[in-house]
């Protein structure tokens, strides 16, 4: 073996060392998987504040509570060309529980960022519902008699810039301060 080939072979074997010594200390040093709020007090829920920058990451359910058969699936349609994600499109028997206004948004803890985005969509018209015991990460879209049409984007985020950022909602706290 020539004295070049031993030299590139100790010059790769120390690049491979550090590669893995640092591959350890950034698993080691990781905080990204800790969810729960370290500062949150007891009895308050933990809450994700954090608005979505990409609209795909955002998972509602559009139900129709109005006589208007085939409202859910035109809303529906209105998200996806938004890049929502919708995962459920049902109409609901309107007598049964009636939505007077635009819409209402029922959603937990996981969502609070997003319900937050999904409001200005309605252009801040719509009703925010927060249920701290909902453990998954999906909104309930309620379409209301009043509804006419969602926001563009260009109006979605004036709608964010009139209310500002996503509120705590009563009994929850951040999950990412601290």
């Amino acid at each position: 073996m020539s004295l070049a080939r031993l030299r590139a072979l100790v010059v790769v074997g120390v690049l491979v060392l550090s590669a893995v010594i640092l591959v350890i200390v950034a698993i080691v040093k990781d905080s990204s998987g800790t969810t729960v709020a370290e500062n949150c007090p007891a009895g308050k829920v933990a809450v994700d504040l954090t608005l979505p920058e990409d609209f795909s990451t955002v998972k509602v359910a559009v139900y129709n509570a109005t006589t208007s058969g085939a409202l859910a699936g035109q809303v529906a349609e209105e998200f996806r060309s938004r890049k929502v994600t919708v995962v459920d499109v049902k109409n609901l028997n309107p007598t049964s529980k009636p939505v007077d206004g635009v819409a209402v948004l029922r959603y937990g803890p996981k969502t609070v960022g997003s319900a937050w985005l999904v409001r200005a969509f309605f252009l801040n018209r719509a009703e925010l519902q927060f249920d701290p015991k909902r453990a998954d990460d999906v909104i309930d879209v309620i379409v209301g008699k009043q509804y006419l049409q969602l926001g563009s984007i260009t109006e979605v985020r004036q709608a964010l810039g009139a209310v500002g950022g996503p509120r705590l909602p009563e009994g929850a706290c951040d999950a990412n301060a601290g």
